[in-house]
């Protein structure tokens, strides 16, 4: 098989949650186990720091790799879904793992692994691991997929964990309450090892603290202490950020929702630094030499990780915007954030998966909006004509249209240079999207 045989092996052969929704989606580490017994124990090779939490996951995660890189070391990255390619996935210091070595994994471990009929995941993440043992990575981020407890990443013992935030997703797996949902997340804190908790409520609190007692690793609330006091929103689409140790950093990732990734950065790398895993600083008082130090990482994420889709601006005149916020929790910043827009007319593109909230999105979305409602080529993707049915309920109107591409060919045509155009809704959009502007 070539590489886009494989690909097309690995995405139509074996179950895929990202595709099919509920029936594509394993729960429990049997399979990992023996995956990992297999290959023999290769994420034991490097030191790892697993990120979990309902949003905000993969900037926190490309974020913190950066910075990492930034001091030297060899940083493995694993993260999910891919956008364009499935390459993006696995990640070594930004560059993707090759075409080759995809396919010879797939064509050396495939008699194993077929009669376990593994999910497209559980054969993903060993592919990872495997990867950075091959690679020789000195440390390497891991993201989990869905939840954390069950989540085959989970057979991992990281020097530190990272939980961002909880909110509705993913209920009927997770839970209906974020107390549920908290529980599964908790799932990652290991014995002995600190969590650094990005945001919490009295829900999900409680949940964290007796999780950690039990096992006995330190806790750690961004929160309590915020690092971030205020942001400003830069004129490429970044952010400017205010510190309580008054040192202004400025990065590359927009949207506002990066403030509160940026304090559970900041505070998980303070704990990666009294390790000794950074070439910073070990004291409190000396946190203000750290943030110089990441200044230089987070000011160049995308480039030096290939982060695509956050508040992502691809052209200005009328402004193109991409993000792949999906969910209610992701869309209470990004409604608000369109909605300051300066523009004559905006223009939204927006399609979802049906297994999403959409009663939720929808009560939240711009009404002084023209609306292209489309869907990506996903099993797992809500109709246009469902999707425009339903948004009339809530004010929202605008037209039909059976491709992502048909859609924005449409929406540009309408645009004015004064105009603002976003494309969002799931991920899947954003993917077709950026794919056929490449």
């Amino acid at each position: 098989m070539n590489y886009q045989e494989t690909c097309e092996y690995l995405f139509n052969q074996m179950p895929m949650f990202e595709r099919q929704g509920a029936t594509g989606y394993k729960e429990g580490l049997t399979n990992t186990l023996l995956l990992d017994e297999h290959l023999g124990h290769p994420h034991q090779a490097y030191a790892t720091i697993h990120v979990a939490g309902t949003n905000g996951k993969g900037s926190c995660s490309h974020t913190i790799a950066a910075i990492l890189q930034e001091c030297g070391y060899k940083v493995g990255l694993y993260t999910s879904p891919h956008l364009v390619d499935f390459r993006e996935r696995i990640r070594i210091n930004g560059k993707p793992i090759s075409e080759r070595y995809v396919t010879q994994f797939v064509e050396r471990e495939k008699d194993f692994f077929e009669p376990l009929h593994p999910s497209f995941f559980e054969v993903t993440t060993a592919m990872a691991f495997q990867y950075f043992k091959d690679q020789k990575v000195d440390i390497a981020i891991i993201e989990v997929g869905l939840g954390g407890r069950l989540d085959c990443t989970n057979i991992i013992t990281p020097i530190l964990s990272i939980i961002t935030n909880i909110s509705f997703d993913h209920t009927q797996f997770l839970g209906d309450t974020l107390a549920k949902i908290a529980a599964e997340k908790a799932g990652i804190i290991k014995k002995g090892v600190p969590v650094v908790i990005g945001e919490n409520n009295e829900e999900t609190r409680p949940v964290f603290e007796a999780k950690a007692k039990e096992v006995g690793a330190p806790i750690i609330f961004a929160e309590d202490e915020p690092e971030i006091s205020k942001t400003e929103t830069l004129p490429n689409g970044g952010m400017r950020y205010f510190t309580r140790h008054n040192r202004i950093i400025e990065g590359d990732l927009g949207g506002s929702y990066q403030a509160k990734n940026m304090n559970t950065i900041l505070m998980a790398n303070f704990e990666l630094a009294k390790m000794g895993y950074l070439c910073l600083c070990d004291k409190e008082e000396n946190f203000e030499k750290c943030l110089f130090e990441m200044q230089r990482a987070i000011e160049h994420v995308t480039e030096s990780t290939g982060l695509m889709g956050r508040w992502q601006i691809i052209q200005q005149a009328p402004k193109v915007i991409c993000d792949t916020g999906h969910n209610v929790g992701g869309w209470e910043y990004l409604s608000k954030q369109l909605e300051q827009q300066t523009c004559r007319q905006l223009h939204i593109i927006f399609g979802m998966v049906s297994d999403k909230d959409l009663e939720g999105v929808l009560r939240l979305l711009p009404k002084k909006a023209t609306y292209y409602f489309t869907k990506a080529n996903n099993k797992r993707a809500l109709s246009e004509s469902t999707l425009q049915l339903e948004a009339m309920k809530y004010g929202l109107n605008g037209s039909t249209y059976p491709t992502v591409r048909e859609a924005y060919t449409e929406c540009m045509h309408n645009a004015m240079r004064d105009d603002v155009v976003f494309v969002g809704g799931s991920s899947y959009i954003v993917g077709e999207f950026l794919k056929n502007l490449n």
